[in-house]
C-alpha cells in the first residue's frame, strides 16, 4: 500500500500549474501538523494489518514544511502501519537555496528520495515559466540533494513555445549528464484555469505546433534510451531499478491512501477525495477527525476501467487476465479497436499482456478512448 500526503502551500502560483496549490501570508504550522496527523490516523484505523511500500509528500511545495512536521508524520505512519524494508519516501522540493538548506534535516527525518522542480535548464525559459530560481541556483540545489538523499529525480518542461529541436537536445543532454537515476520530462500543457490558459485565449501565448511537439517527444525517448534511462511511462524515464515505486502504485492500480487538502485515494475498492480548499479541509478535520469530502465504493467495471487507463500509460502494459481475476470483468477492450490500432502500429499484444507502443503513446488519450470499454 502507498500513502500520499498533500501540502497545499507555495510561495507563488506558477502560470502553468493546475495542482491544488495556494499562496498564504502565513501558515499555522502547529495546527497543520495536528490536522495531518488526525487525517492520517483516520486512514490507519480503516486499513489495519497493511504495510507501506511508499510515501510521497506532494503539493504545493512540501519542502516548505518544517522538517519536524515531516518527521512527526513519518513516525506516526510507521507506528500505524509499519514500513516495508525498502520503503521509498519521496518529497517534492523547489530548487531554491533556502529550501536546499533544509535538505539534511528532511533526510534526517526519514525522506530517502527527493523530486526537484527544476523545470528548465535555461534562464530565459525559467523566466517564461515564472520560476523563482535561476539555473545556477537550481544546479546548486541539485548538488546538495545528490549529496544528501539516496535517490534524486527532477522535472523538466519541454515543447515550450518556439523551442527548437536543437535547443531541447542540448538541454536534455545536460540533464542526463547531471547523473540522476530518474527524470520526469513533461510536455508543456495548457491546463484550464491557469494563467497560461488565459494568455492562450488572448493570443499572447502560442503553443508549439503539435507536429513539432511530437518530434520532440520521439527525440526525447531516443535520447534517454540511449543514455540508459528508457521511458517506463509516458513522461517518466529511469535507470533499471530507479523507477518511482510510488507512482508505479498508481499506475499498477494498487491501494493508495491520500491525506491532506484535495488528496485522492483508492482504498479497499472505494474512491476517497479530501476537501480541496485548505481552510475547508482544516474545518472538516476539526469537526470529524478527517478531511474526507467524498467516499464512494467503486463498481467492478469502474475499477477495471481505471486500472486499464492507468496501466496502459506504462511501457510494461497491462496483463488482462490478471485484471479480470482482480475485478471479475472479462470484456475490457473493444476487439475491433484493438485490431485497428494494432494494424496502425499503436498497440501490441503478447498473450494476455497488452501494450501501447511508442507511436501510440504520442496519441495516448485518443488510443485509450477508442480501445477501453467503459460501460
Amino acid at each position: 500500500m502507498a500513502l500520499y500526503i498533500h501540502w497545499p502551500f507555495c510561495v507563488s502560483k506558477c502560470p502553468y500549474c493546475d495542482f491544488n496549490s495556494h499562496v498564504r501570508d502565513s501558515v499555522d504550522q502547529a495546527a497543520w501538523r495536528t490536522a495531518l496527523l488526525s487525517d492520517l490516523a483516520h486512514e490507519a484505523a480503516l486499513t489495519p494489518g497493511r504495510k507501506l511500500q511508499s510515501i510521497f509528500f506532494g503539493g504545493g511545495t512540501p519542502s516548505l514544511m518544517p522538517p519536524e512536521t515531516v518527521a512527526a508524520l513519518l513516525t506516526a505512519a510507521e507506528r500505524h502501519w509499519g514500513f516495508a524494508p525498502d520503503i521509498e519516501i519521496t518529497l517534492e522540493a523547489n530548487p531554491s537555496s533556502v529550501e536546499a538548506a533544509r535538505f539534511a534535516d528532511i533526510a534526517a527525518a526519514g525522506v530517502n528520495r527527493v523530486s526537484l522542480g527544476l523545470q528548465a535548464l535555461d534562464d530565459a525559459a525559467l523566466r517564461f515559466l515564472e520560476r523563482a530560481h535561476d539555473v545556477r541556483e537550481g544546479l546548486g540545489a541539485l548538488a546538495v540533494a545528490q549529496s544528501v538523499f539516496d535517490r534524486v529525480t527532477f522535472d523538466l518542461i519541454y515543447a515550450r513555445p518556439d523551442q527548437s529541436p536543437q535547443a531541447w537536445d542540448r538541454e536534455l543532454a545536460q540533464a542526463i549528464a547531471l547523473g540522476t537515476g530518474h527524470l520526469s520530462l513533461y510536455q508543456l500543457t495548457i491546463e484550464d484555469g491557469t494563467r497560461f490558459a488565459t494568455d492562450a485565449l488572448k493570443g499572447s501565448l502560442i503553443e508549439l505546433d503539435p507536429d513539432r511537439a511530437a518530434d520532440l517527444f520521439e527525440a526525447t525517448r531516443a535520447r534517454t534510451a540511449a543514455a540508459g534511462l528508457p521511458a517506463y511511462e509516458v513522461s517518466n524515464h529511469a535507470k533499471p531499478g530507479q523507477q518511482s515505486r510510488h507512482n508505479l502504485a498508481y499506475w499498477r492500480y494498487q491501494d493508495y491512501l491520500g491525506i491532506g487538502p484535495g488528496a485522492h485515494g483508492r482504498r479497499l475498492g472505494a474512491a476517497t477525495v479530501r476537501h480541496k480548499k485548505p481552510e475547508n479541509w482544516l474545518k472538516r478535520v476539526a469537526a470529524t477527525g478527517h478531511g474526507i469530502q467524498v467516499e464512494d465504493p467503486l463498481a467492478p467495471r469502474e475499477r477495471a476501467t481505471e486500472a486499464l487507463l492507468m496501466g496502459l500509460r506504462l511501457d510494461e502494459g497491462v496483463d488482462l487476465a490478471h485484471l479480470t481475476r482482480r475485478t471479475g470483468i472479462a470484456e475490457l477492450i473493444d476487439p475491433k479497436a484493438e485490431h485497428r490500432l494494432t494494424e496502425l502500429g499503436m498497440l501490441t499484444r503478447n498473450a494476455q499482456r497488452i501494450r501501447v507502443t511508442p507511436a501510440g503513446m504520442l496519441l495516448l488519450n485518443a488510443v485509450l478512448a477508442d480501445l477501453v470499454i467503459t460501460t
